[in-house]
């Protein structure tokens, strides 16, 4: 008896250990991935009434050994507008230019592999016709598709914003008085993750710059141009989310399941876990004592910048009023590209209408406190302003 039980609890050992490796092993593979590009899109005016986005996007595939495949792949545009949509027809196609692949007229996808270490394109041409084509402002391109592949099915979605309107650099004209300086918000075209920061800077601020001016980027729109933002539908919040989000005061982005989620994939859920745990001694002195041993918002602080930098649902412009926004990754780099390509002193910086200024990163030739007084009044705006630059120009005394 004695001798079976030993048995028993030998088999079991092993196989727990066996199972624990299984899943050590399930861990570190990639499963389906399968990445995504924003890829390159051109507009092309047919007619007054007729124009055609063409965009060429590509999947990679990671991966080292592992086949993934498209049995599935469709389109859904949504058309931004200061007018009505009505009228305006809208016909896609999604053209396959995977290898030796023939495309269908019929327009049928044909499901195809994207073999490990494989990059395969694909082409995608949307027609739009009606006689308030030119008011159109963006495209929001859904690039729905299922992967297939050694996690199953896998539904995603990949988002594309591609603006159709684009500002005059006349449309930037009136410079405000502020403290020591005079500042210019720069009106540019809706950024989407098809921009480059620097090109922004060079299209529409150096036409009105000079020697010795600052130009600033908000945080949120450098956050976009990166990529960074998640649609509320492709978040999935887990256990921690759902509970711990109900400790954050309401107007808090990580108030919600969703965007304390994606702060959850940023760090970590046990850097989230123990910021809130260290916290807590903090949480129970009063808010002015807090602030005079400058321990204020120490959630914050041990999770990391990012804690402070998402923006939730709403929190930004449409059509990114759906998505969450996240902070922007290496922001000094940006700073110091723009200052070698164009000569202006640069800065990341995040500002709201709450007399708040904070500077993520700055070229050295920039004094911060200067930097905060000029941007106290928040001259970008924080509605509908479409002014995510702003350049100022230092008074001389």
């Amino acid at each position: 008896m004695l001798m079976f039980l030993w048995l028993m609890l030998t088999i079991g050992g092993l196989l727990a250990l066996v199972a624990i490796g299984l899943d050590f092993q399930y861990r570190r593979r990639l499963g389906n991935a399968l990445e995504v590009t924003a890829g390159k899109w051109d507009i092309i005016p047919i007619s007054p009434t007729h124009c055609q986005i063409v965009g060429k996007m590509e999947f990679i595939n990671p991966t080292k050994r592992l086949d993934v495949m498209i049995p599935e792949l469709l389109t859904d545009v949504q058309l931004l507008s200061k007018a009505s949509t009505q009228g305006i027809t809208q016909c896609s196609r999604i053209i396959n230019h995977f290898d030796d692949f023939e495309a269908r007229e019929d327009e049928y996808w044909e499901s195809d592999i994207v073999d490990f270490g494989k990059r395969e394109t694909i082409e995608i041409r949307i027609d739009l016709e009606g006689d308030k084509v030119d008011a159109l402002q963006v495209a929001w391109v859904k690039l729905k598709y299922i992967t297939y592949g050694p996690e199953g099915k896998v539904p995603c979605t990949k988002h594309v914003i591609v603006p159709l309107k684009f500002p005059s650099i006349n449309d930037s004209k009136r410079w405000r008085p502020a403290e020591n300086s005079d500042i210019l918000p720069i009106k540019t075209h809706l950024l989407t993750n098809l921009d480059d920061p620097v090109e922004v800077v060079k299209q529409y601020v150096l036409p009105h710059a000079q020697q010795g001016d600052i130009v600033t980027i908000g945080e949120s729109p450098l956050a976009i141009i990166q990529g960074r933002f998640r649609h509320f539908m492709d978040i999935n919040p887990g256990w921690l989310a759902k509970r711990l989000c109900y400790m954050f005061q309401s107007t808090s982005s990580l108030a919600t399941a969703g965007g304390l989620q994606v702060l959850i994939d940023i760090v970590g859920a046990p850097r989230v876990f123990f910021a809130f745990v260290g916290s807590i001694p903090f949480k129970v002195l009063p808010k002015s004592m807090a602030r005079k041993l400058n321990v204020d918002g120490m959630f914050y602080r041990l999770a990391g910048e990012q804690a402070n930098l998402v923006d939730d649902v709403t929190g930004t412009i449409p059509p990114y009023d759906q998505f969450v926004v996240l902070g922007p990754l290496n922001p000094q780099a940006v700073c110091d590209r723009i200052k070698k390509e164009t000569g202006l002193e640069a800065a990341i910086v995040d500002v709201n209408d709450l007399r708040r200024v904070k500077i993520l990163a700055a070229t050295t030739g920039i004094p911060v406190d200067f930097l905060e007084k000029a941007l106290i009044t928040n001259p970008a705006g924080n509605a509908s302003e479409q002014t995510p630059v702003v350049l100022i120009r230092p008074s001389v005394n």
